[in-house]
């Protein structure tokens, strides 16, 4: 397992990580990458890597969906990151083939933060096929 650390310095954003997975698949003839967040307020997803928007889209509209409130039971303050975090889900698996990530011509792969600013990690599991 490949642990990579990952900064984020507003409360919610999409940050690319696409190359930082190409590179540990890079010598991998075929196979899958699992990408993993050990975090119950940060998630993982595939999107459209071309266009910004698209990730700023998402986060508004789950902040929408889901807004920060007092209203909560959870009294950390952070219950809507942590619904958000579900939604998006912790894992994506991408298939490895001749050394590269197997993905559509626009996708990529995000980390999701919903309770920044903090250090965070995920995790590659590279299963051999």
């Amino acid at each position: 397992m490949i642990i990579e650390q990952i900064k984020t310095y507003t409360r919610k954003e999409a940050i690319e990580i696409t190359s930082i997975v190409q590179k540990q698949v890079e010598k991998i003839k075929s196979g899958v990458a699992v990408i993993y967040v050990p975090h119950t307020t940060a998630g993982i997803t595939i999107n459209e890597a071309y266009d910004p928007a698209v990730c700023e889209d998402m986060l508004e509209e789950l902040t929408r969906l889901i807004p920060y409130s007092s209203k909560y039971k959870h009294l950390e303050g952070n219950a809507d990151a942590h619904i958000q975090a579900s939604l998006v889900g912790s894992s994506v698996n991408v298939i490895i083939e001749n050394g590269k990530l197997v993905l559509g011509r626009w996708q990529g792969i995000f980390f999701m933060e919903f309770d920044g600013p903090r250090n965070r990690e995920f995790y590659i599991k590279i299963i051999k096929g």
